[in-house]
């Protein structure tokens, strides 16, 4: 059965011992990326400040990069994995949006969510207030970009957040779409339901990922949006196959989640030295469940 799916490649920025401290998406860019571009439709970068393992790590800034591997591969989209939003001003968001939307022929996805790293925000002196507080000025501050990227001297006054006629000039040709990373049932859903464009999030099982996405669409209706012009992703994070085997189990995997109404699947494959195993994805993964 033919299926509309797409797919997504994460480059890790981080750089840790398993790459001889080099940040992996520097060694991609040059000897994996330029097969991956082949199959997959959009490359993805995580934001944060510092890594995991060791906080002297290399760890790429999110933007900087992100703009950087739309220079190189000028033919896939470009979305984050995804912004905290309290890492930069609404308006200074909008504004990087507007730029890289233009620079880069229509091709940036803004992924966004609420931030969960408090240690990280408290550390580069940015506040990290509770769930609630943080996804609502996330909304307001997608009022905000969509606001800019639409309108001259776009005026703005929320409860967290304004703007007095801020410019975004040149207006992008195409609206960036939205893409938020939530999992909460309380707050996080309903939002995406009002807002997103497109949803990314961690299935856990069938039931618990079908009532979620319940959630989103039932705040879709209540809002007045169609709900299937949302989006539905994840991100799998898998070893590419090896064997034929390998991929057949993850044509099942896939298929299965593609079967719960999946429609995206951002690839999270680590940090793999050969491009062999990315022509036996593209051809014995993607190629079967997409035909």
């Amino acid at each position: 059965m033919s299926r509309d799916l797409k797919f997504g490649w994460l480059s890790p920025v981080i750089g840790n011992e398993g790459s001889q401290h080099q940040s992996i998406v520097v060694y991609q860019q040059e000897h994996i990326l330029p097969t991956a571009v082949e199959y997959f439709d959009s490359i993805w970068i995580a934001d944060h400040f510092y890594g995991f393992d060791s906080k002297s790590d290399p760890f790429l800034e999110a933007w900087t990069t992100l703009t950087w591997l739309g220079a190189r591969f000028p033919d896939v989209k470009l979305c984050h994995h995804v912004l905290g939003h309290g890492y930069r001003p609404p308006a200074l968001t909008a504004k990087m949006a507007a730029t890289l939307q233009t620079l880069s022929g229509g091709r940036f996805i803004l992924g966004i969510g609420a931030g969960w790293r408090g240690e990280e925000y408290e550390a580069y002196g940015y506040e990290f207030p509770k769930p609630s507080v943080r996804f609502a000025q996330l909304e307001e501050l997608l009022e905000i970009c969509r606001l800019m990227w639409t309108s001259h001297g776009a005026t703005y006054q929320g409860n967290y957040f304004s703007v007095t006629d801020a410019y975004a000039s040149p207006l992008p040709d195409v609206v960036p779409p939205v893409c938020i990373g939530a999992f909460g049932e309380q707050i996080g859903l309903p939002l995406v339901g009002r807002q997103a464009d497109m949803w990314n999030c961690f299935v856990l099982g069938d039931e618990d990922w079908l009532r979620r996405r319940d959630i989103v669409y039932a705040s879709a209706v209540d809002a007045g949006r169609d709900p299937a012009s949302i989006e539905l992703g994840t991100t799998v994070e898998r070893a590419l196959p090896t064997t034929d085997a390998e991929s057949e189990a993850l044509v099942e995997h896939l298929g299965h989640l593609a079967d719960l109404g999946l429609q995206r699947f951002t690839m999270d494959f680590g940090h793999p030295q050969s491009t062999e195993p990315i022509h036996r994805f593209g051809e014995q993964v993607i190629a079967v469940l997409c035909d």
